[in-house]
């Protein structure tokens, strides 16, 4: 018995943590909506009313669309490259972020990374990975230090050529995010030092072809999802709208002059919420479970001890 309920209890406090670590990225009407199912896209409440700050910032989701193949960005090597280099072939999954965000797109993109360990096709041989930072001051080396940080992250260094980090001039940004429908904010500090964006987060399917062919929302993606919109703009074939729940990244507060994060208080209250509801069930199954055992026969005598066995390590072998 107690091995069960302290199974269910480091599980519970596994979940906790998590859910206060994803939850520290999204904005307050989302924080429901954005962590899906296997194989559930993300739904939920819809946000109406959103801050002044985000006006214009949003997805469109221009499914069917040619993205502007022509346009030059600089790889993480700091080469010249075209983006029609990395189409003709294969699919493409597409995202677009900035390097020095301070929350979201580090969210999205440790979501696809996340996702595309679960997925058995192999970045470089049967679609790329394209990431473009919105931001045309970043450049080379912060381009390069991300590439190596997922390419760590995914596990398998062997598919580097798949992973293509970019950045580019504003005009080449401007053209592809207006055609991607990527609406975002510029939003300066007040010091100059620092220079921030509002924009919400998607990432894109594209085909061969070079076309829109699906978008997923949030932070957190579906394998089953990712993998079968793949095989469907493999066949330049164009997916179907999903429910445009946005989640919303903007770090800088107006009112007071200073960067803070926007549900930092709330995070705090659920992690406090959640470290007393969990204290206090485990005082209560120790209580019981000590209150079963003085009633037992034999409680306490020599070789009635509980056998403490560990976790059978059995799962499932993922292939990225």
């Amino acid at each position: 018995m107690r091995n069960g309920w302290l199974s269910s209890a480091k599980a519970g406090a596994f979940a906790a943590g998590l859910c206060v670590v994803l939850l520290a990225a999204l904005p307050v009407p989302a924080l429901l909506a954005q962590v899906s199912a296997y194989g559930d896209k993300e739904t939920g409440p819809v946000n109406d009313k959103p801050p002044a700050i985000l006006n214009g910032v949003g997805i469109s989701q221009n499914l069917n669309a040619q993205l502007p193949l022509s346009l030059t960005f600089i790889d993480d090597m700091g080469k010249p490259v075209e983006l029609a280099s990395y189409f003709g072939k294969r699919p493409a999954i597409l995202a677009l972020v900035y390097y020095q965000c301070p929350m979201l797109c580090s969210e999205e993109l440790n979501g696809l990374t996340g996702a595309l360990q679960m997925v058995n096709f192999v970045p470089g041989k049967d679609f790329d990975v394209i990431v473009v930072s919105i931001d045309p001051s970043e450049g080379t080396a912060l381009a390069a230090a991300k590439k190596r940080s997922y390419l760590k992250r995914y596990g398998h260094p062997e598919t580097m050529a798949g992973w293509h980090f970019l950045t580019g001039t504003q005009a080449n940004i401007d053209a592809l995010t207006k055609a991607v429908g990527f609406g975002y904010v510029k939003i300066p500090a007040p010091d100059g030092t620092l220079t921030q964006f509002a924009h919400a987060s998607s990432i894109q399917i594209v085909t061969p072809e070079g076309k829109l062919a699906q978008y997923y929302m949030g932070v957190e993606y579906s394998p089953k999802d990712l993998r079968l919109g793949l095989v469907e703009a493999s066949a330049n074939r164009i997916g179907s709208p999903v429910d445009n729940i946005l989640t919303y990244c903007y770090h800088y507060d107006p009112k007071t002059n200073k960067h803070s994060l926007i549900v930092a208080r709330v995070v705090q209250l659920g992690g406090l919420v959640t470290v007393f509801t969990l204290g206090g069930f485990m005082l209560v199954m120790f209580r019981r479970e000590r209150r079963a055992g003085d009633g037992m026969p034999g409680a306490g005598m020599p070789g009635n001890g509980i056998n403490r066995t560990g976790i059978n390590g059995t799962g499932t072998k993922v292939n990225g």
